[in-house]
This record gives C-alpha cells, structure tokens and sequence, in this order.
C-alpha cells in the first residue's frame, strides 16, 4: 500500500456566511441613541417613557434596547387620525371702564359709621 504524502498545515480560507436576516433568527436591538435618532424623538423623552414602561422596549440586564417591532409599536401608539379643522380661540375684550378698579355697588355713603364718640 503507498504512503499518504504528508499534509500542509494550511486551513482553507473561511467562507463568508450567507446573509439570512430574518426577525426570528437575528433580531436588531437598537440603542437608545439609535432608536430616538430613528424616531426623531429626543433621547431623554424615549428613557423617559421607556423607564415608566409607557412604551414598549426591552432591557438587557440594566441596558435599554428598542426591536424594529418596538419602534413599530411606538409609531403606532402615536399615530392619530386626523381631526378636522381646529377651531379658534376668540379673545374676550375686557368690558370697558377702568380696569384697575374692581366693581361695586354699594356706594361710599351708605357704609355703616362703626365709630363711636368718646
């Protein structure tokens, strides 16, 4: 039987793995940064609201993360049908007179005299 011819020690060249993104499989998390900058909300108003769990968000440990579903949800929660026209507010003009002095009726004359003569 012949001999096998001694083997490089040469691994071969990895191969680039195929791109498969699928929401189950590999799911993105953004951060908090990320996640308000996709929103164009401020970052303070997103921990705000994720940390009174008025939104939905997920944490890591101590770490704050946003799914694609998340900000979907967000969006969603957010979105409001279209109201009409608004309606003005009419300014009431102060009736005229003196406003500095406030209304009575009662004259100066007509006070009781509470002063007694000694």
């Amino acid at each position: 039987m012949p001999a096998n011819p001694p083997r490089g020690r040469r691994r071969p060249p990895p191969t680039a793995p195929t791109p498969t993104h699928h929401e189950d499989q590999d799911p993105h998390l953004y951060t908090p940064a990320e996640a308000a900058a996709r929103l164009r909300v401020s970052e303070s108003w997103l921990r705000r609201r994720a940390g009174r769990r008025q939104i939905p968000c997920t944490f890591l440990g101590k770490h704050l993360r946003f799914s694609d579903a998340d900000l979907a949800a967000i969006i969603a929660a957010a979105a409001q049908p279209p109201t009409g026209r608004r309606t003005t507010r009419r300014h009431r003009r102060p009736p005229s007179g003196d406003l500095n002095q406030p209304e009575s009726r009662a004259s100066i004359t007509a006070a009781p005299d509470n002063r007694t003569e000694t």
